[in-house]
């Protein structure tokens, strides 16, 4: 493709230098890619600035640049205002614009993106669209997974899973939006049918820094012309700061809040939850999901009113929210054929981890045993307070280390401990997080029921920078097999 292609009514573009008759045949952001006539994107970031790496890119194969600033270089090259945003377009315009051949559902929120976005999917398959799904669990066309390492992947590797979904047929697209994707202009020049709030909470303030700054990017989603109707909880008490600047047609849902969606009769038991959902004015839906909690009634709910914008019959949604069993690391129980029950979740901040914990000591009849840390270089000011969640709601505590990443996992299993012991409850600090695991199941009893939270999904401790295989569902089979045979 020509680089005149790729600026066509480009919003970011200031001057270009060289021939813009130049063809490119691949598009990168990391100058360490080996590829042929490719065009690299110099983008200025909190801790490296690309600029610095162009003539490694140029090496690798790169031919024409996109810039901020002008360089040095013998290459034709794009000077834009925003390298960000100017590659989320020109990534677009490379892979054919496939985000307009297919219908997007975009899901943001704190808590709640991942299980509403398998929802979603379940719910239009249900109604005959073929579904793709992008997400923190990684991203599926139809049932076929295809990994990635972000909640909403970066522009480049978004458009071409766009292009290649939009290939196999995919009509609906699934998709998690994360705060960082929308203040990174990652979305930028996408339309989505449908935007769905689910609620906000602490985290990420080691990058927002304030919850104001936090909410106020979020909201930009639906008041930043990307979405075309929008879905919002009204039970979250920052709904109506959206509401009041909403210029879409919408629909709200809730369960306490009058909505125009709502669940009533909710019924929680450990093998799932029964409720009745109900458009204001219409029959009552009786729904039976195999997924338990109250905030999986919010999410099939925030399913549901996407669902609704799109058309999809109330059979439909029915059928596909009772059809979905688990969603990777949520509320996931293992199969370990014990006494004790065993559940692995990804809650890795304070409101995640009080909705777990509150949800399993509803049919838990025996003692909670919690096993949990916190992410190192993340929002520190959460950790106290889970460790204060935890002494309150479960009846033991193991602490241990999440993703450690650059810091002394000690430093923060201290301040997690500054939070529990004030609550009186026994706690023991195990860092290495596999002999911690060892120890829940060693000290768990008939009925006990044991969270390992904050991993969830994800089969890998990232420790001093380095990822390591750590699957837990792998290391408590490993582990149950090791403590049989002893």
């Amino acid at each position: 493709m020509k680089l005149s292609e790729l600026i066509v009514n480009m919003p970011y573009l200031v001057e270009t230098r060289g021939d813009m008759n130049t063809k490119v045949t691949a598009i990168t952001s990391n100058s360490r890619d080996v590829v042929t006539d490719g065009l690299f994107f110099c983008i200025s970031g909190a801790r490296f600035d690309a600029h610095k790496f162009a003539p490694q890119a140029i090496e690798n194969g790169c031919i024409a640049l996109v810039v901020e600033r002008f360089l040095e270089l013998d290459v034709p090259q794009i000077l834009v205002s925003s390298g960000r945003a100017a590659m989320a377009r020109m990534a677009a315009a490379f892979y054919g614009n496939p985000a307009e051949k297919m219908k997007l559902i975009g899901i943001t929120g704190t808590k709640g993106k991942t299980t509403t976005s398998y929802m979603v999917k379940a719910i239009c398959e249900q109604a005959g669209y073929k579904c793709g799904l992008i997400g923190t669990t990684g991203n599926m066309i139809g049932e076929r997974r295809v990994k990635s390492n972000l909640t909403t992947p970066d522009p480049i590797d978004l458009q071409q899973t766009l292009a290649e979904m939009a290939a196999e047929g995919v009509q609906v697209v699934s998709m998690e939006v994360s705060a960082h994707a929308i203040d990174m202009h990652r979305l930028d020049g996408m339309q989505f049918e449908v935007g769905c709030y689910t609620n906000l909470s602490q985290d990420h303030l080691d990058y927002f820094h304030t919850m104001e700054q936090y909410f106020e990017t979020k909201k930009r989603f639906f008041t930043g012309s990307m979405v075309q109707n929008a879905a919002i909880n009204t039970d979250d008490d920052t709904a109506d700061s959206i509401l009041q600047d909403l210029n879409v047609p919408h629909v709200t849902f809730g369960i306490c809040n009058e909505s125009d969606l709502f669940a009533r009769d909710i019924e929680i038991s450990e093998n799932g939850v029964s409720f009745e959902m109900q458009l204001q004015g219409m029959h009552p839906i009786a729904v039976q999901m195999k997924m338990t909690g109250m905030f999986n009634v919010y999410n099939a709910l925030a399913a549901a009113s996407c669902a609704m914008t799109l058309g999809i019959s109330a059979d439909d949604i029915k059928l596909g929210l009772e059809s979905v069993k688990s969603v990777p690391g949520r509320i996931e129980m293992l199969e370990t054929k014990t006494p004790y029950r065993v559940f692995l979740d990804y809650s890795h901040s304070p409101d995640a981890l009080e909705n777990i914990l509150k949800t399993v000591r509803e049919f838990c009849r025996g003692r909670v045993i919690l096993l949990f840390g916190c992410g190192g270089d993340r929002d520190q000011g959460k950790r106290p307070i889970m460790g204060s969640i935890g002494g309150r709601l479960a009846d033991l505590c193991i602490l241990t280390s999440d993703n450690p990443r650059t810091e002394d996992p000690m430093k923060i299993l201290a301040a997690i401990e500054e939070g529990i012991k004030p609550t009186g409850k026994p706690y023991t600090v195990i860092e290495n997080r596999r002999d911690a695991i060892r120890h829940a199941l060693t000290i768990a009893r008939e009925s006990d029921i044991v969270i390992l939270a904050g991993k969830g999904h994800e089969t890998y401790q990232e420790i001093m920078g380095v990822k390591r295989p750590f699957d837990e569902k792998v290391v408590v089979k490993e582990l149950l097999e090791e403590m049989k045979n002893q």
